[in-house]
């Protein structure tokens, strides 16, 4: 593995590094009062538990605790400082894909380091997460390989936590993803707080549409700077030739806005729409697999592996 470590300049209100915050995925939810899979994606028996490992309900940000005051302080960041210019400056810096060069697998490994202090439901390896929740998948949809790597591989992006990659604060990597660009929607967790964000009041900006068009397609519109948008960034620069759907769920599985309340809708286009569905298929594994059962990473190492062949080439940029 060849890393190459940079420091890109955030020029935000606040950098500090140890924010907690909340990026565990949640159940999806049926857009326009109807949701229903299309022939392609098989019903299954997973069942969701109603309490975390910890004895709490999952994405609870009601609860009075010292935790959920941290989740808040996080999202006021996050608000303050997610602005268009901001995701602008980022992407066009990760884009290069010249942090490192490694496989999927080392990558995986490398996401040892880092345990999601924000995450309420968890608080094993990330890697462990990852696992869990690709092989809950596989169990119900063993014929959607595809989809068992991108369970995989879909919160390989929180490597931005670490020295060699930047070490971006948390409210630059993890947390609910929103677009930037057009105006907040008060769907978005903690909305109060976009008050202090620059774009709030700028014309260009604090419109429905903002600088987008109605059905212009989730491609075409930018997403808040985190894990999610630069794994899919990696994903698309190194050729992978996982289908839309899974380069769909890398993307936005943290876009809670759209996918558990329906905003942003009108910002969608037909693909956009029959992606979505696998989409609410993958978050009820991404949140509910999370267990204290951990699982044997050297047994199913060698399947991984073999997947992350299939779909992506040896060594990948980052």
């Amino acid at each position: 593995m060849t890393i190459l470590a940079k420091q890109p300049a955030l020029g935000s209100q606040f950098d500090e590094k140890s924010v907690h915050t909340v990026t565990e995925e949640a159940k999806g939810v049926v857009l326009n009062g109807e949701f229903s899979l299309p022939k392609e994606v098989p019903h299954n028996g997973f069942t969701t538990p109603a309490i975390n490992s910890f004895g709490h309900s999952f994405r609870n940000y009601d609860a009075e605790s010292e935790r959920q005051k941290g989740v808040e302080e996080f999202y006021r960041r996050q608000h303050i400082n997610q602005t268009y210019d901001f995701v602008k400056k980022m992407r066009e810096h990760y884009k290069k894909l010249d942090e490192a060069e490694m496989s999927i697998w080392e990558c995986c490994e490398l996401l040892n380091k880092v345990v999601d202090e924000s995450d309420p439901d968890l608080d094993e390896p990330q890697i462990q997460h990852l696992l869990q929740t690709a092989e809950a998948i596989r169990k119900d949809y063993p014929n959607e390989d595809w989809l068992h790597l991108t369970a995989l591989i879909h919160d390989l992006g929180k490597i931005l936590l670490l020295p060699e990659f930047g070490e971006l604060p948390q409210w630059a990597v993890v947390g609910d993803t929103f677009p930037v660009g057009c105006a907040f929607d008060e769907a978005n967790i903690h909305h109060k707080y976009f008050k202090g964000n620059p774009d709030f009041n700028h014309p260009a900006y604090n419109t429905k549409e903002g600088v987008y068009t109605k059905g212009c397609g989730l491609n075409n519109v930018m997403m808040s700077w985190g894990h999610d948008d630069y794994m899919y960034l990696v994903a698309k620069g190194n050729g992978s030739t996982l289908p839309s759907a899974g380069l769909f769920i890398i993307r936005y599985h943290s876009f809670y806005p759209l996918h558990k309340e329906g905003a942003y809708a009108h910002l969608m286009n037909d693909e956009d729409r029959e992606n979505l569905k696998w989409l609410h298929v993958f978050n009820k594994y991404d949140l509910y697999s999370k267990s204290k059962v951990l699982v044997d990473v050297e047994k199913v190492k060698p399947y991984y592996q073999s997947l992350i062949q299939k779909y992506f080439p040896a060594k990948l940029k980052w």
